[in-house]
């Protein structure tokens, strides 16, 4: 029996003749040569690296020498923002004080403080923004190198905790600002919004009475007189202070908050001073005109009895 020939209708037999067997290949394969076959090839300009790299950070904020997230960093930064916003700030040096005794000294600083502003006329004076705070005194004393020796404004795109700060900071390193005999061992400020004789005055009469500055009485503020606030005060020792970007000592200190009247009273003085320099300047030169008045006056009247001699001589020789 002759074997049987399976035929395929004609579209079928046309699509086989015409288009090659199909290979067995992979999805992935299929998909790579479609791509390719689809997707124009890249220019070559494009395929060479570009000239300068890009950058992963806006210029406006440059990436932190340290990583920010940090504790450390974070502290660095709010030391410097205190230090640039701080006009006044007083150090101490402490001595494992106990949070009542902190908590007692902060009751006690806002009484006096409530007392200065009342006597200065103010309801929320320097006294309501005052704080005192323990600080890292390493972390400290570099914040204190980037904000003396790094200018923010000086044209480039940086910030405190950039590289361009730090290594402004390093490479000052041989410059003194003043107070690092200060920053050893443990440190406490007491940061003012504004220089105030008067509560510098009394913030000393708290924390570091003396005969200049007195303790208040007993009967006046029994709460002084407690164990815990006197114990926390037997641990704190005054170092010194820094106004206005100049480092004070322990007595220099003492004379800003002797000024009577606090800014006032300052201004007063000044405008004292140089009203006694200006009269003392105009007697002065009233004092050379005068002088140089009676010489020239002086050399005239002789210069006139001089003539009057000579003319009564020549007359008597005539005669």
């Amino acid at each position: 029996m002759p074997p049987r020939l399976r035929l395929r209708p004609s579209h079928l037999r046309l699509l086989t003749l015409h288009t090659p067997l199909p290979q067995w290949t992979c999805h992935q394969c299929r998909l790579a040569s479609l791509a390719s076959a689809t997707t124009p090839a890249i220019p070559i300009p494009q395929m060479l690296p570009p000239n300068t790299p890009m950058q992963h950070y806006p210029t406006s904020q440059p990436p932190a020498y340290k990583p920010p997230q940090y504790r450390k960093s974070q502290l660095h930064r709010q030391y410097q923002s205190l230090l640039r916003s701080t006009p006044l700030i007083l150090l101490f040096q402490h001595n494992n004080l106990k949070s009542v005794e902190w908590m007692g000294i902060r009751r006690e600083l806002a009484t006096a403080f409530a007392k200065a502003d009342a006597e200065l006329g103010v309801e929320q004076g320097v006294g309501e923004g005052s704080k005192i705070q323990i600080v890292q005194t390493g972390i400290f004393a570099s914040a204190l190198k980037v904000v003396e020796f790094w200018d923010p404004t000086g044209g480039e795109a940086a910030h405190g905790l950039s590289a361009e700060a730090h290594k402004a900071a390093k490479r000052n390193a041989k410059l003194r600002h003043g107070l690092e005999p200060l920053l050893s061992g443990p440190i406490a400020v007491l940061t003012f919004p504004d220089v105030s004789p008067a509560h510098v005055k009394a913030a000393l009469s708290i924390l570091a009475p003396s005969k200049q500055f007195p303790a208040p009485k007993r009967r006046a503020n029994p709460g002084y007189y407690e164990a815990g606030v006197q114990n926390g005060l037997q641990k704190l020792m005054f170092l010194g202070a820094r106004v206005e970007g100049k480092v004070f000592d322990a007595e220099g200190t003492k004379w800003v908050g002797s000024i009577e009247g606090g800014m006032m009273g300052l201004r007063g003085q000044l405008v004292a001073m140089l009203q006694s320099l200006g009269g003392s300047l105009t007697s002065t030169l009233e004092a050379a005109g005068r002088s140089l008045y009676v010489t020239v006056e002086g050399r005239r009247m002789a210069l006139e009895e001089e003539k009057k001699g000579d003319s009564g001589t020549g007359k008597t020789k005539q005669g």
